[in-house]
């Protein structure tokens, strides 16, 4: 069989940029050689692409600051896309995380250059990067989440206004004692606050502003972090439970990707019936928000087994401490295993919707 051109994206111009790059290091060590031709392109944080065969040696040492070279050779997508597909199979894997990568805009580039792609297509790349928006959709669903509202920044209140300490003190007396607050299209909890007064709510807000024009405030759930792997298309799989266990006071940046100070754990003690419902509704969710390829579903379990769907992530961390690719290790599919089954599922998508789109 002749080998697939494999173009993995990483870098990007999003808050995430280092993120990505520490999945795309793995990613690109775990690939199968004899499988694939592997094209390493960066996007730098103005958004230029280019063809990081040099920086894929910068991201193998470690080197982040240093590893998307800006003197390499520029790679424009439709055209060199365009060059790849006359010369054999092509298929993309995007990891870019968060926005300009996870939230539909790159997935519509590809749709217009008609390659196969890893992950969900532009609606649910679209749907579950916007925080909001999911909820919107899930609670339509019937399922279970934590009780929140949303804004705009530009509708707030100006700060140490009348309106200002109104909309605090409703938003602890309704969501509270605690509430999270958080742009709504981000990940890795980046720009995330925790917040118990007007103060905290005050400097949480401004924050998550800096990060996006949409903000959720959201109650802060007391309960364990479960997050499960789903992997498929129109029937998903749906991997065992993991915990997160944070070693601060919530799973923030830090906890996840520098001091490692949250524990792990893939074989959670929880009971057989709690374990079906979190992959139920998983499965629920993956399709509700009509997700493909992969997804991680984060939940909180309270002391009563109770369930509240955190997120759902269509692009998850493939670092080495990521839960995602550890899941599936747990169910027997191995890192480069599940890099083949991820490619197989773009590759059957891109097809389908082909039958469906060409007369």
């Amino acid at each position: 069989m002749d080998k697939y051109h494999l173009v993995v994206l990483f870098g990007g111009r999003s808050a995430e940029h280092d993120v990505s790059c520490v999945s795309a290091r793995h990613v690109l060590a775990a690939a199968d050689p004899e499988r694939y031709e592997i094209i390493p392109v960066g996007i730098d944080r103005d958004g230029h692409w280019s063809l990081s065969v040099s920086s894929v040696e910068a991201l193998q040492d470690g080197d982040l600051p240093d590893a998307l070279d800006p003197s390499g050779s520029s790679w424009d997508p439709l055209p060199e896309l365009q060059k790849l597909r006359q010369s054999g199979s092509v298929v993309v894997f995007p990891l870019l995380h968060g926005p300009l990568g996870e939230d539909g805009t790159v997935q519509g580039l590809l749709e217009v250059a008609d390659v196969p792609y890893v992950g969900s297509g532009v609606l649910g790349s679209a749907l579950a990067m916007d925080k909001l928006a999911a909820k919107d959709v899930l609670n339509q669903y019937g399922i279970r989440q934590a009780r929140h509202r949303g804004f705009h920044a530009d509708d707030l209140p100006s700060k140490g206004s009348e309106g200002a300490h109104a909309l605090y003190s409703s938003l602890l007396e309704d969501l509270g004692p605690r509430v999270f607050v958080k742009p709504a299209n981000l990940g890795s909890s980046i720009g995330v606050s925790l917040a118990d007064d007007a103060a905290g709510l005050e400097i949480a807000l401004a924050s998550a502003a800096a990060y996006d024009e949409w903000i959720l405030v959201e109650e802060a759930i007391s309960g364990r972090e479960i997050e499960l792997a789903v992997l498929g298309d129109r029937v998903p799989q749906v991997s065992g439970p993991g915990e997160i266990r944070p070693g601060a006071e919530f799973y923030d940046y830090a906890d996840k990707y520098e001091d490692g100070s949250a524990e792990l754990i893939d074989d959670p003690e929880l009971g057989p019936e709690v374990v079906v419902s979190l992959q139920q509704t998983a499965a629920k969710a993956f399709a509700a928000l009509r997700c493909s390829g992969m997804a991680r579903v984060d939940f909180f379990v309270s002391k009563n087994d109770e369930i509240v769907l955190n997120e759902v992530n269509t692009i998850p961390g493939f670092t080495p401490i990521s839960m995602y690719p550890r899941l599936w290790e747990k169910s027997g599919l191995s890192y480069s295993g599940l890099i083949d089954r991820l490619v197989d599922l773009g590759v059957q998508r891109n097809l389908r919707q082909r039958r469906n789109t060409i007369r």
